[in-house]
């Protein structure tokens, strides 16, 4: 599968080292630029590109970056994804810590509604209740003594209401 990282940060990278020693295909992409991840790229073999180009042909494209960040992303980053490609957004809200307040969210709304419209695509909300450590180190196959679950959030966007 052809998999895309936005974000090189703690899960970011850890989700590269997960998918890639599962013999997935990974782009990876951050704010600084592609050189900044050449040692997570010889480490994994994923293959470092700059943000706007990070999602082309990708079938699942993982977000994993502050809240913040979103807005500032390229216009249409998304653009280019394979047809029926899931977007995945890691992120939680943490306005004290990382994100200030973004207006929206403090109104109500839903965070990964407000993520939506800022990608133009619908998300599903995943590895945001998981520290990086755990991430790296629990994953087992079904049927393993000790296996965790993590939750999963989305929606088919064909039931949506209009």
């Amino acid at each position: 599968m052809n998999i895309a990282i936005i974000g090189a940060g703690n899960i970011g990278a850890t989700l590269t080292r997960r998918l890639t020693a599962l013999g997935h295909h990974v782009s990876i992409a951050n704010s600084r630029g592609p050189y900044t991840l050449t040692e997570l790229a010889a480490e994994t073999g994923a293959t470092p590109l700059p943000i706007a180009e990070v999602a082309t042909g990708a079938d699942l494209v993982i977000v994993a970056i502050p809240e913040s960040g979103i807005p500032k992303l390229p216009a249409r980053v998304l653009d280019g994804i394979s047809a029926g490609a899931a977007v995945v957004d890691t992120g939680n809200y943490v306005p004290a810590l990382r994100d200030g307040t973004i207006a929206e969210l403090e109104r109500g709304t839903v965070e990964s509604r407000w993520t939506e419209a800022h990608l133009g695509r619908p998300v599903i909300k995943a590895f945001n209740t998981i520290q990086p450590q755990q991430l790296a180190t629990r994953g087992m196959p079904a049927g393993a003594p000790g296996r965790i679950a993590l939750p999963v959030a989305g929606d088919d966007p064909r039931r949506r209401p209009r």
